[in-house]
């Protein structure tokens, strides 16, 4: 399978939907017993929401994940009819459309629970309780969790919600032998008990996101829910790499050079000269910049690959450009530039990018822009 452009591309993102299904595969062997939710928020971590959920379902994906109700929404508008579930919603929003759709949907406050009860029309929302485990974002902190309790018990009474799950969110998953995972555990598996004392026994239970899923079993229960392990990205970057984990890197973001030109010694870079030529070079123009979602950070330094050799970024990092240095090589307008990859032929990756901006990989794939395209391809078909 595979997007066909018609003519040559200033830039594009290609996406292996096959690794998408190696990866969802790799990460459900890794929690048997439990079912998976493959995280498919902020367009699928820039790899585009609706193939991606589609290659995870084709995998055997339980579950998928979005973080906002249009983006559940939008997953049932392109025909996905399996379990969903959306966590992040603000007072008033259209949560009747959600329901209506048969979309999970989240509470961690009392008053979340009386919304989603106000919104109820044909049938009871589906809901999971989340609880504060120690995270301080979402969710009922443990003083909290009993009124929530007895708020949900009240709706459910009175059929307008189904109490579909208990969970929560972990805050060091990326280390695994920090000491915070075993409070949060601890944390939530007390929400478990105290929730069951009021008679609720939620069919689902789910804490563990990527880095959990991979080196947290205890963390699994009966639902996991991977995000950017689901892309072939670590979530511990370089010190557990994506191959050593088994999981192959989705995304190659890739873009032809725009002109190429001699330099003399000293001639100054880019916006404020913060880069001089040390010997008469060779630069190349590279007709992306943070206006697509290249981080500026990584202005003298960000690596990228042409004519087969690493070479880096030299300058600033313009809105729509950028320069690299080719040193005395040959090169000529038009010429691939590979920013990033899996890495298995020598370009770099997502992480190096990261390194390079002092970033997360997970930013450097979520930020590219629409001014992008993204062509898919399935090195299986």
């Amino acid at each position: 399978m595979s997007t066909v452009q018609s003519h040559p591309v200033r830039a594009e993102a290609v996406v292996d939907l096959a690794a998408i299904r190696h990866n969802v595969s790799t990460l459900r062997d890794r929690a048997v017993g439990a079912q998976l939710m493959a995280v498919v928020k902020a367009d699928g971590y820039g790899h585009g929401m609706v193939p991606v959920a589609r290659a995870a379902r084709e995998a055997g994906a339980d579950w998928i994940g979005a973080a906002v109700l249009e983006e559940a929404l939008g997953l049932r508008a392109a025909g996905d009819t399996g379990p969903i579930f959306c966590w992040l919603t603000t007072p008033g929003e259209p949560l009747a459309d959600a329901i209506d759709a048969g979309i999970d949907l989240s509470a961690g406050a009392p008053w979340e629970i009386d919304e989603l009860a106000a919104a109820v029309q044909d049938r009871p929302a589906r809901v999971h309780l989340k609880i504060d485990t120690g995270m301080s974002r979402g969710g009922a902190v443990p003083e909290e969790w009993p009124a929530l309790i007895r708020a949900a018990l009240r709706e459910q009474a009175a059929g307008r919600i189904e109490v579909k799950g208990i969970w929560s969110h972990l805050a060091s998953s990326d280390e695994p032998k920090s000491a915070v995972n075993e409070t949060q555990l601890a944390t939530f598996t007390e929400a478990i008990d105290v929730a069951a004392a009021f008679g609720i026994d939620a069919e689902f239970k789910h804490l563990a996101n990527s880095g959990a899923t991979l080196a947290l079993p205890g963390t699994h229960f009966n639902l996991v829910r991977p995000g950017v392990a689901t892309y072939g990205l670590s979530p511990f970057g370089h010190a557990l790499p994506s191959a050593e984990l088994g999981l192959r890197p989705a995304m190659t973001l890739k873009a032809r050079l725009a002109m190429v030109k001699r330099v003399p010694a000293g001639a100054g870079v880019s916006y404020g000269l913060t880069w001089t030529a040390p010997r008469p070079s060779t630069l190349g123009l590279v007709p992306l910049g943070y206006g697509d979602g290249l981080p500026r950070h990584a202005s003298n330094g960000g690596p990228v690959q042409v004519g087969g050799k690493r070479r880096r970024i030299v300058g600033r990092i313009c809105m729509d450009q950028c320069v690299v240095d080719l040193e005395d090589d040959r090169a000529a307008a038009g010429d691939e530039v590979v920013l990033f990859g899996p890495g298995t032929s020598g370009e770099p990756t997502a992480d190096d990018w990261a390194d390079a901006a002092g970033t997360i990989n997970y930013e450097i794939v979520t930020r590219l822009g629409a001014r992008i395209p993204r062509r898919y391809v399935d090195s299986e078909r």
